[in-house]
């Protein structure tokens, strides 16, 4: 990619004035797309981005510009305007950068990357899938299949003397099935990805996700409304980590502890959880889809504890807020591209395991709602208040599952339903998805086992609405 002199020489002039800290970010991407709707190929893209960014921080602000133009000058000019839009004082510091190059502490392996597989392959795959889901009955009406890839390569320097070279991809799979019978339409969705390139289909089948989905649609067709009022909710680990991630994991973020819109802010070393409940934030994990061998400035990945037996220990920290808070960063700070400048963000969280049977939490369950698939919602991140709509939940009585329902929604407080959580599984459920946060995308997956929440409002309609409320919709 770049030279380690070139690097040296865009960051001498990004510090030219003064600055406290300076960085080069530079990406080439690779992507493609394959979508299917109404029988027939509706869509095929595949684009490569090539940038870099830099990056100035004086006296806590930030000041961050982008360009196409690698030249050497183009990169110099980039810095200059970097360096004046942070309004660095006017003295020259002479701070050679002697960069040196930081080895991972693990590896990753991709033996497919996506440029390897042809189009024919992904639209076989697609089409495929899609009859798949037809096949399961008539009633499917409707099905849409997507399958997207990345695969890029980075390279971050900064005026620590600290430089790193990555490269990883990412596969993603969807499929959506729609089913209708006497005016009422119900909808089945799976999604697949992760850290890997195409040798993912060695382990997951699109076709088998497409009869997943068909098959949720149709028996969704056959559900009763959902009972409403204040009850028992056993979240399956089937229905993934999503309540973790939106209702708890956005609060854990330092730079909402810092501008005072979580509600864990202060609260470093309190019961927030119960007894019981741990809580992780972890880029390691092999293939998962939100892991990374360095974060997006060059901090090593890293396991995080922020909840252990429901005392809160932790938050999740980019550079800058770390150094706010005179801490050493998380390895969280993540950016959409190199038109962003990076933030603190969740990469793979999870509540982890519990010695619960699964089946045992349902049996001891006398009366409530048993959610196997979540869909979108929106959370309040100051407080915590969320409503999320259930597509896939069935009632539970007298310890039995009796009858899927549709229409549910979920409503309450993250914090209040951690506290709640009285049962914790053996077991362990992924999904996947893309975060929003400030304008940027980026890859996560969120995880927990089977547990039981003592009591929510299902059915219940959210009244928390204002400037801090987060949509979410799960891609």
């Amino acid at each position: 990619m770049l030279s380690k002199d070139i690097l040296s020489s865009v960051l001498e002039k990004a510090l030219a004035k003064g600055a406290d800290f300076a960085e080069v970010y530079v990406e080439e991407k690779l992507t493609s797309n394959v979508f299917c709707e109404d029988n027939k190929i509706e869509k095929i893209n595949s684009g490569r981005e090539k940038g870099a960014g830099i990056r100035v921080i004086k006296n806590d602000k930030t000041a961050y510009v982008y360009t196409n133009d690698l030249t050497s000058e183009g990169l110099l000019k980039a810095a200059a305007v970097a360096n004046r839009a942070a309004r660095c004082e006017a003295r020259k510091v002479t701070l050679p950068i002697n960069l040196s190059l930081k080895e991972p502490e693990f590896d990753m392996q991709f033996t497919r990357l996506p440029e390897q597989v042809d189009w024919a392959e992904k639209i076989e795959q697609v089409l495929d899938a899609n009859q798949a889901a037809r096949n399961i009955d008539k009633e499917i009406r409707q099905v849409t299949v997507a399958l997207g890839d990345m695969h890029k390569r980075v390279q971050i320097a900064n005026s620590d003397g600290e430089m790193v070279e990555d490269e990883l991809a990412r596969v993603r799979m969807i499929v959506n099935a729609i089913a209708v019978r006497d005016g009422q339409i119900q909808t089945g969705h799976e999604v697949a990805g992760a850290l890997s390139g195409w040798e993912l289909l060695e382990k997951v089948s699109l076709s088998d996700m497409a009869t997943q989905a068909a098959q949720r649609a149709i028996a969704m067709l056959s559900a009763r409304p959902a009972p409403t009022g204040r009850m028992p909710v056993v979240m399956h680990a089937e229905a993934g980590g999503t309540m973790i991630h939106e209702a708890c994991g956005h609060g854990l973020e330092a730079d909402l502890v810092q501008k005072g819109l979580s509600i864990y802010a202060n609260k470093l070393g309190e019961e927030v959880a119960m007894q019981g409940v741990t809580v992780i934030d972890d880029a390691t994990l092999p293939g998962q889809y939100g892991s990374f061998r360095w974060d997006d400035e060059a901090s090593p990945a890293q396991r995080t504890v922020l909840i252990e037996n429901g005392i809160l220990c932790g938050y999740l920290y980019d550079r800058l807020t770390a150094g706010k808070d005179g801490v050493q960063s998380t390895g969280n700070g993540r950016r959409e591209s190199y038109q962003d400048k990076p933030i603190p963000r969740m990469s793979n969280t999870f509540i982890t395991s519990g010695y619960d049977e699964p089946h045992e939490i349902i049996k001891s369950t006398a009366k409530g709602l048993l959610v196997k698939k979540m869909g979108g919602g929106q959370v309040n991140t100051t407080n915590g208040d969320f409503v999320f709509d259930v597509q896939e939940g069935y009632v539970i009585e007298n310890g039995e599952i009796k009858y899927p329902v549709k229409g549910a929604t979920l409503t309450g407080n993250g914090p209040r339903a951690l506290i709640d959580i009285d049962r914790v599984g053996k077991d362990l459920g992924y999904a996947i998805g893309v975060c929003g946060k400030d304008g940027q995308g980026v890859a996560v997956a969120d995880a927990q086992p089977t547990i039981r929440i003592k009591e929510l409002t299902v059915g219940g309609t959210f009244s928390g609405a204002g400037p801090e409320i987060k949509r979410i919709q799960r891609k």
